[in-house]
């Protein structure tokens, strides 16, 4: 089997490699990738050093160009892109189309971007001077990526990097090297010069670590675990770089009794169970008012015991199967501590299909409350837990008595609850009437509390992240 090797310096570097395997057939085995080792990834530091002056005095036209083949390559190969997402995530083919989409759209928007040239003019408070604002490449970026977007992430993160003049160290999921495999290859078919851009496959404990201690990377972008995320900012902050971090979410989902109850439910299912319910913006609480509790619950039942967990790949499946070994296990053992605190009203069992895979039925507990287990920790699979409230001030209430704050929704028909909704939930984002899951491409992406550390990303927002302000005075 053909081994897909990293690209350090324009080269593409072959050593020692590991399997990625199909959650839905354990069988099969997608391909060999190169991991790494920190000699590697100090290769990859130094040739993105080396590279970052002239990338970064490059004219704006030329990073626009480029980014835009890559987003046309993209758009080329986009079922092919699409059915690998599918294939070594577990997300339904639908899901991984809209995905790659996602990542297409990306660099499309951040070609436009790299010609705006974000600056300012002022006059000087003392005559005769003038002052210009403008903003300049970070330097050296490292860029860690987590295993449940493996195109859209890197997508939203490599983009706005290369278009506003940074070189790039690249680190995706061991779990998905696939796409992040394919996205460097297309980058360098597009004519990135050599250093600018280099991806390393490999552990966290190797090359992740080397990106975040070493001097040589000068900002650290990171998506993962609050746990993680940690090690991260006491390692790159500490050294002076700059740090950006999204990391998890225990998303709330109000209903309110006047809410569309139909709407209310598949807003619902698609927010806490598509996409596997591993998301970071998952409505894995869902506070519901008394008035419609039982009918809310009855109704939401009979949607999932209608969904299809299958083969991601295969016509018809709605619900694809947990990544892999370690978070199916875990998933399980959060079924059973929901056992012991609440009631399970619905799934939660282990699923055998013609594959071997690992398929789990989505779980739906009731009786929760806010101090359990299952309702305080993000799990991180197609697990919620239903919050019985009495009316809309303690729904706002328990929605907000989380150390999370990512994404917060509101099924309601009420312009009143919808507006205060959105000033006072205490997240980053907030959704009324739509899934908490799932944002636009071109808007401000993050959260608020030990959700996320640093500036937004996305959208014109990420310029904060990837330049820096330089302030001139000039006498005239």
């Amino acid at each position: 089997m053909a081994q897909h090797p990293n690209l350090i310096g324009g080269e593409w570097r072959t050593g020692e490699s590991f399997p990625n395997i199909n959650p839905s057939n354990l069988n099969d085995v997608i391909g060999e990738y190169a991991r790494a080792t920190i000699a590697d990834c100090r290769d990859a530091i130094t040739a993105a050093r080396g590279a970052a002056k002239d990338w970064g005095l490059t004219p704006p036209q030329v990073r626009a160009d480029l980014l835009y083949k890559v987003s046309a390559a993209i758009e080329a190969e986009s079922a092919r892109l699409a059915d690998l997402l599918a294939r070594e995530e577990g997300k339904t083919l639908r899901e991984a189309s809209g995905e790659v989409v996602r990542a297409m759209n990306i660099f499309r928007f951040y070609a436009g971007e790299a010609l705006r040239g974000p600056g300012e003019r002022y006059d000087s408070s003392r005559p005769g001077i003038e002052i210009q604002v403008t903003r300049e490449p970070v330097g050296v970026v490292g860029l860690i990526t987590p295993w449940n977007f493996p195109i859209g992430i890197p997508a939203w993160k490599i983009a706005p990097a290369l278009a506003w003049g940074n070189t790039v160290v690249f680190k995706p999921a061991d779990l998905v090297p696939g796409c992040a495999w394919e996205l460097a290859r297309i980058i360098h078919e597009a004519g990135i010069p050599p250093g600018v851009f280099n991806l390393v496959m490999g552990r966290g404990t190797d090359v992740g670590a080397e990106i975040i201690h070493n001097p040589g990377v000068d900002a650290v972008s990171f998506t993962g675990s609050v746990e993680t995320g940690a090690k991260v900012l006491q390692g790159a902050a500490l050294r002076g770089a700059k740090v950006q971090m999204e990391m998890g979410g225990k998303n709330p989902l109000v209903v309110l009794a006047d809410a569309d109850i139909d709407r209310a439910v598949q807003v619902a299912l698609d927010g806490a169970y598509f996409g596997t319910g591993q998301r970071c913006t998952a409505s894995s609480r869902l506070i519901i008012e008394d008035a419609i509790h039982d009918k809310f619950v009855t109704c939401l039942i009979e949607a999932l015991s209608a969904q299809i967990v299958d083969d991601a790949r295969k016509p018809g499946t709605t619900i694809g199967p947990v990544v892999d070994e370690r978070q199916f296990e875990q998933d399980l053992r959060y079924i059973e501590i929901g056992r012991g605190e609440a009631h399970l009203a619905w799934g939660g069992q282990p699923l055998k299909r013609a594959t071997r895979g690992f398929f789990l039925q989505p779980a739906l507990f009731t009786e929760a409350r806010n101090d359990m287990v299952i309702a305080k920790e993000e799990i991180f699979g197609p697990i919620a837990a239903v919050i019985r409230v009495k009316d809309y001030d303690e729904a706002l209430a328990v929605a907000n008595d989380t150390r999370f704050g990512l994404s917060a929704g509101i099924c309601t028909t009420s312009l009143k609850y919808a507006q205060h909704f959105r000033r006072h939930a205490n997240a980053g984002m907030v959704m009324v009437n739509c899934p908490t899951a799932g944002v636009d491409y071109h808007t401000a992406f993050g959260g608020r509390k030990a959700s996320s550390y640093g500036s937004r990303e996305q959208g014109p927002y990420a310029v904060e992240f990837y330049t820096t302000v330089k302030t001139a005075y000039q006498a005239m």
